[in-house]
């Protein structure tokens, strides 16, 4: 699982093996998690963010939404 950013307690990563999947991004704090869709920026799945955080998730992804897509082709390429 490599992480890809890390801002205030959120943690930005990838897991390995999941290329047969759209670019995707997924966060955790503590035992909160969620998935996104990074082209477009959407709401895959989410446990236990209210909907206030995950607005701010999600305007975190969109500022670094260029940033995320490089790093995940360039995992891709790795594995």
């Amino acid at each position: 699982m490599p992480t890809v950013l890390k801002i205030g307690r959120y943690r930005f990563f990838f897991f390995s093996r999941e290329d047969n999947e759209p670019p995707h991004i997924h966060v955790e704090s503590a035992e909160n998690a969620a998935k996104f869709w990074l082209r477009p920026v959407t709401l895959v799945w989410a446990v236990g963010y209210n909907s206030k955080e995950l607005g701010q998730i999600r305007k975190i992804i969109e500022e670094h939404v260029d940033f995320f897509l490089e790093k995940w082709y360039e995992h891709l390429k790795r594995i």
